[in-house]
């Protein structure tokens, strides 16, 4: 029985108040537990992590072991090492009445009933009257678990799913039993929103909820298409890939990055009579045989070194069950739809191809039918409605669609006639939505304009849950349209005054109409000026901006047009120079990859908000130049900062006394090996570590969040009074701390650190940063400061090292250290 969840509960909306989590408890420090932990502590909350006591030859309990492996966990479970503070170790015969100080307790213990069932009866003993009791499992019936606790326990009690790595995988499914207090739910739900980052989806109590029963049995789909029809796994993989919008992990990597063993059991706890076909036993061999996938160091893939000494990868014949090297598919179509701008793009380019002529069609039709039947017939089953479905996979498995959303953007009608043209079978949950309209006119499981969405289950269109505080600017375009735009970058309406531009290029490179519309839009005299009262810097792709566009200035480069380049140069720099002098408040809102231009960009504005997985670095030293576009000297100023906050210079001192302090030394050390190491933030609290964010910048945990948050932190500037700075003069650290960052540069490439052109580099960020070969205390401006970083672009554009390091990046995506 599958409780009825209240509108609250689905919406999460602002009357719903999020669990107050002051404390929390993880009983279980495995590879899971551990990382769930690690999570709760990188949104700041203080977390007990208990497990069994030390073993006879070892002092240290499981706990504590876990703690120290966690720091060097790959990837990183926590956003900075210091978070791991928050975490106190220990096990459960000596510390379980600890968690009664806890006001929620997650058991992550083995996926095993009566292990799990004995440590829940355990904790209930010690639980606050108001503390929350949670088992995090990837499919475990949760009434099961529940029926052995106190009545006065169960209305606190229901199911977690946090997909792993928790840190990264931002899938939490709920799953609430009849007695669960819907209430409780909602408020844990609207707290993994706001403080873990997490999407919520509301699942069933039925086996392996919705993503893994979904997104598992379409690995097997994928798997036994390939047996029948002699395909390889790279081939499959690259089916399932990109091609789809799904992650390049595909199929047969993603297992072995999930781990064999681990799927074996997903697929162990499907419901009787879900056929999983030869795979399975496949499956079974590899278990025996101990190949796990990336834990063991093989399963369907694996690294081994070649006659020449160079690793190489292989893959696994399932023919034969022996490795060869891995090729490249062999599958045109896949190279035809590269250029396609979108997933609905590429899908509907694979879809049109002859499955009787292109491989990629005779697997794609059967592969994406039975996905579509699947998924149309577990609404009602696994969740409430097709929403939940599409959430549950876009955030579990990372796929930019979900199941419903892919269908739609096919064309529901066309593909139904196809798929019974091809013999495929045909679930009849699509009738009745195929009747809701006469023929030829087309169908979709979404209304055209969004809010609803088709329930087979209950034959109704019915209203598709909202998420307050969750937004991206493609909302606002459709709802209030585009004020200015070009193929970079376009201003639109968030309402209340603020005006978002939204970064929108190939990869978010920016280029000439990037830096053309954010000058033009912030100039103090422009119409956004007068008609917005603060602004919002973001957009919707996967990364903020990996930087400027280094083919044009290859091109440039090497054609040899300084003038063209300086030309360039100056263009960025009156960008930046817009964004910070601008008379409105310009809020910067970065994510992902935010590098190079992308970084400088944001080191202008007033504020930034920043999503927590933001890696943000000036990082052209790897392409062999210096930040140009004010970010050398944003640096420069920061380190003054930072060593006058440490150490307020004394009105009556000489310039030059506070120039060469050991304070501004120490930050003007920091700041050279930030641009010459071309360090890249691993978090957003790494980045404030770095001097990248300030103590005033923002962090929102939720990718969903960011814009709205970022808007209400650029209202709040501008309704307290915002004014923006004026241009700086500033005492130089001149020549006396110049020789001091060229000793520590030489002593880098001594000890090997640093190329003679690393070298290089580093030494015209160090002139830029002591302000050029001037006396100590010497006033010197910004617009000074911006020719320095000028005089260094240029010269370091006409060396030759550094035009085989920007085409060696451009061809590869990865640095030269020539």
């Amino acid at each position: 029985m599958n409780p009825e969840i209240p509108p609250a509960a689905n919406a999460f909306g602002p009357s719903v108040r999020p669990l107050l989590v002051r404390r929390a408890a993880v009983l279980g420090a495995g590879t899971m537990g551990s990382r769930i932990a690690a999570h709760l502590a990188n949104a700041g909350i203080p977390v007990l992590l208990l497990d069994l006591p030390p073993r006879a030859s070892d002092s240290r309990s499981l706990a504590a072991a876990a703690l120290e492996a966690l720091a060097k966990a790959k990837p990183a479970a926590l956003y900075e090492p210091q978070a791991a503070t928050l975490i106190t170790p220990g096990d459960f015969d000596s510390d379980l009445p600890q968690i009664s100080t806890c006001d929620w307790i997650i058991e992550a213990v083995a996926e095993n009933l009566e292990i799990k069932t004995a440590l829940l009866a355990r904790a209930a003993a010690h639980l606050a009257p108001h503390a929350l009791l949670t088992t995090n499992t990837s499919g475990l019936p949760i009434t099961r678990l529940a029926a052995t606790l106190p009545a006065t326990v169960r209305r606190r009690f229901f199911g977690t799913h946090f997909f792993n790595p928790p840190r990264y995988m931002r899938l939490a499914e709920l799953i609430p039993t009849a007695e669960s207090d819907l209430q409780l739910v909602a408020a844990l739900a609207a707290f993994a929103d706001r403080r873990l980052g997490k999407q919520v989806v509301l699942a069933h109590d039925t086996p392996n909820f919705i993503a893994n029963r979904i997104g598992v049995a379409v690995m097997f789909t994928a798997a036994n298409l390939m047996l029948a029809q002699g395909l390889t796994i790279e081939e499959v993989d690259a089916l399932t890939g990109p091609a789809l919008g799904w992650p390049r992990t595909g199929t047969f990597r993603l297992a072995d990055m999930v781990g064999i063993d681990v799927l074996a059991h997903v697929a162990a706890n499907f419901p009787q009579g879900v056929p999983q076909g030869p795979f399975a036993a496949m499956l079974a061999q590899m278990v025996q045989r101990g190949w796990l996938g990336d834990k063991t160091g093989q399963g369907f893939y694996k690294k081994a070194r070649g006659a020449d000494g160079k690793e190489e990868r292989l893959v696994l014949d399932l023919a034969t069950f022996d490795y060869r090297p891995a090729a490249k598919p062999g599958l045109p179509t896949l190279e035809m739809v590269k250029s396609a701008a979108t997933a609905p793009d590429r899908l509907c380019a694979l879809l049109a191809g002859d499955p009787a002529k292109d491989k990629a069609a005779a697997f794609l039709w059967p592969f994406l039918a039975g996905l579509w039947n699947y998924a149309a017939e577990r609404v009602g089953e696994v969740a409430a409605d097709a929403p939940s479905i599409d959430a549950a996979l876009r955030a579990g498995f990372n796929w930019e669609l979900g199941p419903f959303q892919m269908w739609d953007a096919a064309g529901v009608r066309e593909t139904v006639a196809r798929m019974q043209a091809l013999g495929l079978p045909v679930t009849p949950a699509i009738q009745a939505l195929l009747d809701s309209a006469p023929a030829p006119a087309p169908v979709s499981w979404y209304s055209p304009d969004g809010p609803q969405c088709y329930n087979p289950a209950t034959g109704q269109w019915e209203s598709v849950a909202q998420h307050p505080g969750h937004a991206r600017v493609a909302d606002f375009r459709r709802a209030r349209g585009v004020v200015h735009t070009n193929p970079g970058a376009s201003l639109v309406d968030l309402g209340d005054g603020i005006g978002c531009i939204e970064l929108h290029s190939l990869k978010n490179a920016i280029g000439g109409d990037v830096l053309s519309l954010i000058t033009a839009v912030l100039h103090p005299e422009s119409d956004a000026v007068r008609n917005f009262a603060g602004f919002v810097l973001s957009g919707d792709r996967d990364n903020f901006s990996v930087g400027a566009n280094l083919m044009q200035l290859l091109l440039l480069a090497q054609e040899g047009e300084w003038d063209e380049v300086a030309a360039v140069i100056r263009s960025f720099q009156q960008m930046t120079a817009s964004i910070k002098f601008c008379p409105r408040p310009v809020v910067a809102a970065p994510f992902g990859l935010t590098l190079g231009g992308g970084a400088e960009i944001c080191l202008h504005a007033a504020r930034r908000q920043a999503h927590a997985e933001t890696y943000i670095g000036l990082v052209e030293a790897g392409v062999g130049l210096i930040p140009a576009g004010g970010g050398t000297k944003e640096m420069l100023l920061r380190s003054l900062d930072t060593a006058a906050a440490l150490v307020p210079p004394e009105p009556r001192d000489p310039p030059s006394r506070f120039a060469q302090s050991a304070e501004v030394a120490t930050a003007l050390k920091r700041a050279l090996e930030l641009i010459a190491l071309a360090k890249v933030s691993t978090s957003a609290a790494d980045a404030r570590t770095l001097g990248l964010l300030a103590a005033a910048d923002r962090i929102s945990m939720n990718r969903e969040r960011l814009l709205l948050d970022a808007k209400a932190h650029a209202l709040l500037l501008a309704e307290t009074g915002y004014t923006p700075p004026q241009s700086r003069t500033i005492p130089a650290p001149g020549d006396a701390s110049l020789a001091m960052l060229e000793t520590g540069v030489y002593l880098m490439g001594e000890a090997g650190y640093a190329s003679e052109h690393d070298q290089k580099v580093a030494r015209w960020a160090a002139y830029i940063l002591a302000g050029g070969r001037v006396t100590p205390g010497a006033a010197v401006t910004e617009q000074y400061l911006l020719e320095l970083e000028l005089e260094a672009f240029l010269s370091l554009c006409g060396e030759r090292k550094t035009q085989e390091r920007i085409a060696f990046t451009l061809k590869t995506g990865k640095p030269l250290r020539n």
